[in-house]
């Protein structure tokens, strides 16, 4: 069947949305100040990670802290290894948090489970801040349940502000010693105490029998009466995503469709395993594991844990000097991130992620050429020195706009409806996995083997370019069915929107787009290839 005469009943329900409201888009966001909000609140969620590993990559390099670990040396090539543990063991407590927050956010809401995750974050800094004389193990311990608080919320705040916001705009997530350390609770407290004060999610709610309230919140959230055409039609298609789902899992996984908690578990397991079962299926894997291999594999971690060690290796002098270009690096890579926004759906996923691999690449290269002509005398080449910094700038600019945000968007895209949320759980349980190794193996490399860490680097960025360009297909302005036939002549998609249309009829939504349905899949038809 042709994608024009695939157009499903939810893109006619946006394109009746649009022309109640007028705007869509950021601007749909902006007018809804309540939702707007709720969203800028939950992404304290996602802030934490960076400020942790930001704070701790400036923390590393103090003496005082390291006095407090004990008989530190950094000469020693044991304490480079215990230098990564205790960077790294974050991301390996951030793919366990990764792999529960499913069961979590299903089985005990967004709400409670975002709390939950934040309570964990708070013990695992205590446990960090208490740490006697000598506490490298607390601070392990603390930092590797820290990390689990972490990658559930990587996983549970943008689904949340997802469901909580306009199907016009989903919103997903958009800062030393052990005294320094204790700050990363003040903001991680307030999304505690705050999130006790926020609605649940409109879609768990009907997800679990909850309707009455679910309209409530609904209602509340768009500043609308429960009867409002818009909050009816919401709430409609809500209710149809949710029967989708149950019936999805009822008919793939028979022996898991009753809800209770252990099924709600092991249904998570169950269903990742089940993408490497078919060929199609696998080929997505593939794209998605190894697309996260390589994000990791740019070295992109590498220089955010370990910038002000990286910096002071490139001949700057202090640890003032370090810290502020280390802060460069921070600024870049969120002004670079910015204009993706804007050109991802006219250039492509491919051009884009290749040509930043490419410059990533070349970056790498070129700053082990400077290493390793200069390191022996920084003070005599200091040109050269900030040479290589310039170069590291430029690096994390080609991230920014590639890498960063382009593979977690592929990621995403490639999946039919039924495997998505599996599909982007096994793509980010890589990309901590991979994070984790990088953070762990940095400090030896960097000591062992100086310009080789950027050599390394270096080629498997052009490897990930290779990858992306030569087998990862292009996937921009695609429908679904479209990307069934480049994975391999899959129906997937197809009976996915079989069966959603089929629940649209029963209940109730297709009549309640009325007469607009039959003009409204032209137009949207129309649009399509007109793109």
């Amino acid at each position: 069947m042709p994608a024009a005469a695939t157009v499903g009943t939810f893109d006619v329900a946006l394109n009746r949305r649009k022309a109640l409201m007028g705007d869509s888009g950021p601007y749909a966001l902006i007018q809804n100040a309540k939702v707007f909000s709720i969203a800028l609140f939950a992404c304290i969620g996602g802030l934490l990670y960076g400020y942790n590993q930001g704070v701790f990559s400036g923390i590393l390099t103090m003496n005082n802290f390291m006095d407090h670990m004990g008989n530190y040396d950094s000469t020693n090539p044991a304490d480079q290894t215990r230098k990564g543990w205790l960077t790294s063991i974050l991301e390996l407590g951030a793919w366990v948090g990764t792999l529960l927050s499913g069961f979590l956010a299903e089985q005990y809401s967004r709400k409670i489970s975002i709390i939950i995750a934040t309570g964990v974050f708070i013990i695992g800094v205590v446990v960090q801040a208490t740490a006697v004389s000598g506490g490298h193990s607390s601070i392990l311990g603390g930092r590797f349940i820290t990390g689990m608080g972490v990658g559930s919320l990587s996983m549970i705040v943008p689904m949340y502000n997802a469901e909580c916001a306009p199907p016009e705009v989903r919103v997903s997530g958009l800062t030393t010693g052990p005294t320094t350390l204790v700050a990363q609770a003040n903001r991680t407290l307030i999304l505690f105490v705050g999130m006790l004060f926020m609605p649940y999610s409109p879609r768990w709610l009907v997800h679990h029998g909850r309707e009455d309230e679910a309209r409530r919140v609904l209602a509340m959230l768009r500043s609308m009466p429960q009867d409002h055409e818009l909050v009816e039609l919401e709430f409609l298609e809500i209710k149809a995503q949710s029967v989708f789902e149950k019936r999805t899992v009822a008919q793939k996984f028979p022996h898991l469709q009753s809800p209770s908690a252990w099924n709600t578990f092991k249904l998570q397991f169950v269903a990742i395993g089940s993408l490497f079962k078919s060929m199609p299926m696998f080929r997505r894997v593939i794209v998605a594991t190894v697309t996260m291999f390589f994000q990791q594999w740019t070295g992109i971690n590498a220089i955010l844990y370990y910038a002000p060690t990286i910096f002071s290796d490139l001949g700057l002098s202090s640890n003032t000097v370090s810290l502020l270009a280390t802060g460069v690096v921070g600024i870049v890579m969120l002004l670079a991130t910015i204009p993706t926004l804007f050109y991802i759906d006219k250039l492509g996923r491919k051009p884009i992620l290749t040509i930043g691999a490419i410059g990533m690449a070349t970056c790498h290269m070129i700053i082990a050429v400077i290493v390793a002509r200069d390191q022996s005398d920084w003070k005599s080449h200091t040109a050269a020195g900030w040479a290589a910094v310039a170069m590291v700038w430029l690096f994390v600019i080609h991230f920014g706009y590639s890498w960063g945000p382009c593979a977690w968007i592929l990621v995403a895209e490639i999946w039919p409806m039924s495997n998505r949320p599996y599909g982007i759980a096994l793509g980010a349980s890589s990309n901590w996995m991979n994070n984790f190794i990088v953070g762990q193996v940095t400090p030896d490399m960097l000591s062992g083997i100086t310009y080789g860490t950027y050599i390394i680097f270096g080629l498997l960025t052009f490897m990930g370019a290779a990858f992306i360009w030569f087998y990862v297909p292009e996937t921009k302005r695609l429908t679904l069915e479209e990307m069934d036939v480049l994975f391999g002549a899959d129906t997937t998609a197809q009976e996915d929107f079989e069966r959603m249309e089929a629940v649209n009829r029963e209940i109730g939504l297709k009549t309640a787009l009325g007469e607009n349905n039959a003009s409204e899949k032209e137009k949207i038809s129309a649009d399509h290839y007109s793109e």
